[in-house]
C-alpha cells in the first residue's frame, strides 16, 4: 500500500463513517427510553447494552487505529438513558473521526494485530469498523417494533419512515 493509497481509504473510510453514523444515532433514538431493557430472546443484548455496544465498539475500532494498536479493556459503564448513550457517542465519535483526518499515512499504513492471525493495516479497520455496526445497528433497528417504536429510513424506506420523492 503506498501513503497516497492509505490516505485515500481513510477519506473513503471516514466520509462513510459519518455518513453512518447519522442514520446509527436515528436508531438509537428510537429506542423507547421506557423499553431500552427489551432483548428479543435471552441470549441477546438488551437495547440498551447494544446501543452502548455500538457506541463504544466504533470509538474503540478508532481508538485502536489513531494510537497503532489495540488493547483489550472493558468498555466505561452505560449512560443510564438512551439520550445520554447518542450524546456520548456524538461526542466521543466526533473527537476521534477529526484526529483520523489529519492522520499521518505512515500510520495508517501501519500493520495492527487484532486477535488471533488477523493483521491489517491500521486504515483497513475503518471498513471493519463500518460492517460492525451495519451489522449490530440491524440487529438494533429489527428491536424497535416490537418495543413499539417506529423503524426509521436506513438504505432507503421503511415501513415507517417511506423515502421522500
Amino acid at each position: 500500500m503506498t501513503p497516497e493509497e492509505a490516505k485515500l481509504l481513510c477519506k473513503v473510510f471516514v466520509d462513510t463513517i459519518q455518513q453512518e453514523t447519522e442514520t446509527t444515532k436515528k436508531v438509537m433514538r428510537a429506542v423507547p427510553e421506557g423499553k431500552k431493557a427489551y432483548k428479543p430472546e435471552s441470549k441477546s443484548m438488551s437495547a440498551q447494552e447494544l446501543a452502548w455496544h455500538i457506541a463504544t465498539s466504533e470509538v474503540w475500532f478508532m481508538d485502536g487505529v489513531l494510537a497503532g494498536q489495540f488493547t483489550m479493556t472493558d468498555p466505561p459503564a452505560a449512560p443510564p438513558t438512551i439520550g445520554a448513550i447518542v450524546s456520548w457517542y456524538e461526542t466521543n465519535h466526533r473527537e476521534r473521526v477529526n484526529k483520523l483526518k489529519n492522520l499521518p499515512a505512515d500510520k495508517l499504513m501501519k500493520p495492527i494485530s487484532l486477535f488471533a492471525g488477523m493483521e491489517l493495516p491500521a486504515v483497513a479497520y475503518l471498513n471493519l469498523l463500518n460492517l460492525h455496526s451495519s451489522h449490530h445497528r440491524g440487529q438494533l433497528s429489527s428491536y424497535l417494533r416490537p418495543m413499539g417504536s417506529k423503524v426509521p429510513a436506513i438504505y432507503g424506506g421503511s415501513a415507517d419512515e417511506p423515502m421522500q420523492h
